[in-house]
């Protein structure tokens, strides 16, 4: 490569080492509250998170340093480049204080398996033994679910602006969803300030409500992290059958159905002071309805076959654990992989679909399986009648056929995807169970599985955890910007 070619293509790409190196500079300040957690526990961790504190701001200021006086403005392209560097990259440098903590003891794939788990709220552990963490530990997991609950790409995006960064391509790269080009309102700015007051209004009530509830204060701030999050990371390993109440169960079955609920339909619900919104929204109603079909089929069973000889009982559990595993948040009150006949895997189905476009669940959301069905029942109908002019419906409005076409083609290199990686893992010695499990639980950012993968993911080689990274990053991402960057022609000028 000639010198002159050289310079061409580092200039292209100065824009997003500068935002890069912005960005990790960012993060690195997310360092610090553990720190005063851990004065105030005094767990004796707080230098592993300022070595992890020092080494993430040295490094993004590093990489800043050489680009800083570059204006370029980010174009959609670069935005793809950003986004996935930064959570490969966010989850390297993340794992930094989890890898030098004497307790838990983890390996370098496994400190990153658990830091990416984390951000990309999926809630796979490969730790155990959480009750006796130490406290900044604990803290450190749950807010590293908070931060990517959203998505810290967003929260930049409301920052970065006012250091000279155009943000509108990171926020099409980031936000989940087959239609990204909408916002709540008209500047970009304030759109991630939009979604950002709307999240930690939903934390804080959370947090409050868990705590009247009767958890202390930590555990309250902790869990309203993982459950508005999406996420599903716990400081106990019960889960929330730690605290044993049904209570604290019915709040946390609320706030997960917020947080999996589109997030424009609380904004403007809120705006407007008109709840109907939720009830007029087809995706919502689909949504609901199909937790409270999932959730009757589940207790009826349980019930009927003796599992849970009250009906009051079977019918709590299975909303949660329905909820739960549905919305891809990973709670639990049972272990739902014993349960009997069909409902492991009816669960485990449920989390491929997720919760609505524009929350902070996981899956391939609610709306592109609706459009999916509708474009099933179009081809039905032009099967026998071919010179019949259909679109596909969502409520009152007609969907463009390029928005069909992207949805079929996320939901065929989905399923491609998730083949590959169910071959990778079994090629280590898994069984079928657990393989089938593991990527599902992964690659729809659930986490906890069935089989040796129920509980943690501690039993998986090194191999099999950077499978499973992998396609935690993928779920978190919803494929196309990492398949973005695997095309050729996206590194040619």
């Amino acid at each position: 490569m000639s010198l002159a070619r050289y310079q061409r293509r580092q200039y292209r790409f100065a824009p997003v080492q500068r935002v890069l190196g912005l960005l990790l500079m960012i993060f690195s300040f997310t360092m610090l509250p553990p720190v005063v957690v851990s004065f105030i526990f005094t767990d004796g961790t707080a230098g592993h998170f300022l070595i992890g504190f020092a080494i993430s701001l040295l490094f993004g200021m590093a990489v800043w340093w050489g680009v800083r006086r570059n204006r370029d403005e980010l174009k959609l392209r670069d935005g793809f480049l950003v986004v996935s560097l930064f959570w490969v990259v966010l989850g390297l440098f993340g794992a930094i204080p989890l890898f030098l903590a004497a307790v838990p003891k983890l390996t370098v794939s496994q400190a990153v398996f658990e830091s990416i788990s984390g951000l990309t709220t999926t809630g796979a552990t490969v730790i155990a033994g959480l009750d006796t963490l130490p406290k900044a530990i604990l803290y450190y997991r749950q807010q590293l679910q908070w931060l990517g609950g959203m998505g810290i790409i967003v929260l930049a995006v409301a920052i970065l602006p006012m250091l000279g960064v155009g943000g509108m391509q990171l926020y099409r790269a980031e936000t989940p969803g087959p239609v990204k080009d909408s916002k709540l309102t008209p500047r970009i700015k304030e759109t991630a300030r939009a979604l950002w007051l709307t999240y930690v209004g939903l934390t804080v009530a959370c947090g409050l409500a868990y705590w009247g509830a009767g958890m202390t204060a930590f555990d309250a701030i902790a869990h309203s992290f993982s459950t508005v999050a999406i996420g599903g990371f716990s400081t106990h390993d019960l889960s929330m059958g730690y605290f044993n109440s049904t209570l604290i169960e019915s709040i946390a079955v609320v706030f997960m159905l917020l947080a999996a609920t589109n997030f424009s339909l609380h904004f403007l619900a809120w705006q407007r002071k008109d709840i109907t919104l939720y009830f007029k929204d087809p995706e919502w109603k689909v949504f609901f309805l199909g937790l409270l079909a999932i959730t009757l089929v589940c207790s009826s069973v349980l019930y009927f076959s003796g599992t849970y000889p009250v009906m009051f009982d079977a019918l709590a559990t299975s909303a949660f654990q329905t909820v739960s595993v549905a919305t891809t948040t990973g709670f639990t009150t049972a272990d739902y992989s014993v349960w009997p006949l069909f409902l492991p895997v009816l669960l485990l189905l449920a989390s491929f679909v997720g919760g609505c476009a524009y929350s902070t669940a996981g899956g391939m959301k609610v709306v592109r399986l609706i459009l999916l069905f509708k474009q099933g029942i179009r081809q039905v109908h032009l099967m026998v009648h071919p010179q019949a002019q259909m679109t596909v419906k969502l409520g009152n409005k007609s969907v463009p056929d390029p928005v069909v076409q992207a949805v079929w083609g996320f939901f065929s290199a989905y399923m491609g995807f998730y083949v590959i990686l169910l071959i990778l893992l079994l090629a280590t010695g898994l069984d079928p169970i657990t393989g089938f499990a593991a990527v599902a639980a992964c690659i729809n950012n659930l986490g906890p599985g069935l089989g040796e993968v129920s509980s943690n993911f501690s039993s998986l080689s090194s191999f099999g955890l950077w499978v499973c990274t992998f396609a935690m990053l993928l779920g978190r991402l919803e494929l196309f910007p990492l398949l973005v960057l695997m095309t050729p022609a996206y590194w040619r000028r």
